[in-house]
């Protein structure tokens, strides 16, 4: 995922901006103008890191001096230092909750995603782990860059990414057949078709009406087994498969050997569970009296 600089800190000052309202009046009535100091972002918890460049260009854009101690993706040790922060102590705390925000959110779901992944690659599974549109609003993006960053594929990212026809499409389209005969009619070549099925009599309707993917929602492993089996039967084996809804890091094996090709899960960004980090501020040295 590349984003220009600029846009990227645009971004950023957005959700500072939104923090900060009309100022830091506690900073300011506290904090010595012009005081510089040196501050630590420390885990509280081991996990994957993620956000360090979103922290780092944040800071930055404020006239701050960061100093990355590990990059995203890598793993985080209990008690390790991820950057120091450099330079003005009212700035610095006036972005603290932000960048800490945005931070501790994108190491929880690259945390949480390296988890499913490593389940996969440990029982030598070539299953995709990927995400679901089930993102924070205004957060879409930092939500799937920290997916990438846990070794996870970050699925739609907007609604023009691909075409995706779901129960509801469905519904008004008024079948399977007739929802991907007019995505193929009125959408360009380059967007492939997508269709969520609920029964494998959907999945053989929609892989003879052409998809290109077909989403197994809600199936249990013996439902997705015959799936696959009737779909091989019919002459459809190569179609994409992917599994979705009910799925945990419980029963993600059990998904995984019924020969789906990938597995989405909203958990990873819908239920976040944040990695404790906190900003230290250095003691300040103080000149003595007399």
């Amino acid at each position: 995922m590349l984003v220009p600089r600029k846009i990227l800190e645009d971004k950023l000052k957005q959700l500072l901006a939104e923090d900060i309202g009309q100022g830091d009046v506690t900073s300011a009535a506290v904090v010595p103008a012009g005081l510089r100091v040196e501050a630590s972002i420390v885990a509280k918890e081991a996990g994957v890191a993620a956000g360090i460049e979103e922290t780092t260009i944040l800071a930055e854009s404020l006239g701050l001096s960061v100093r990355a101690k590990i990059k995203d993706g890598e793993k985080i040790r209990n008690s390790q230092v991820i950057m120091t922060i450099s330079g003005d102590a009212q700035t610095i705390l006036s972005a603290e909750r932000t960048m800490l925000n945005l931070l501790s959110r994108m190491c929880g779901i690259a945390t949480k995603t390296r988890s499913f992944v490593g389940k996969l690659e440990e029982a030598k599974l070539p299953v995709k782990i990927a995400a679901t549109r089930k993102t924070a609003p205004g957060l879409s993006y930092f939500d799937k860059k920290a997916v990438l960053m846990g070794g996870g594929d970050t699925h739609r990212l907007h609604l023009d990414d691909m075409i995706l026809v779901k129960d509801n499409h469905i519904a008004i389209a008024g079948s399977v057949e007739s929802a991907v005969q007019k995505a193929k009619q009125n959408a360009s070549f380059s967007k492939k078709i997508e269709v969520e099925v609920t029964s494998v009599k959907e999945a053989l309707k929609a892989a003879e009406a052409g998809a290109d993917i077909i989403m197994l929602d809600n199936f249990s492993p013996e439902q997705i087994r015959e799936a696959v089996e009737a779909l091989k039967k019919a002459g459809f084996g190569k179609v994409l498969l992917e599994a979705s809804g009910r799925i945990a890091e419980e029963n993600l094996l059990d998904y995984a050997k019924t020969g789906v090709n990938l597995i989405s899960i909203g958990e990873l960004t819908h239920s976040v569970s944040a990695l404790d980090v906190s900003l230290e501020i250095a003691p300040i040295k103080r000149k003595s009296k007399g």
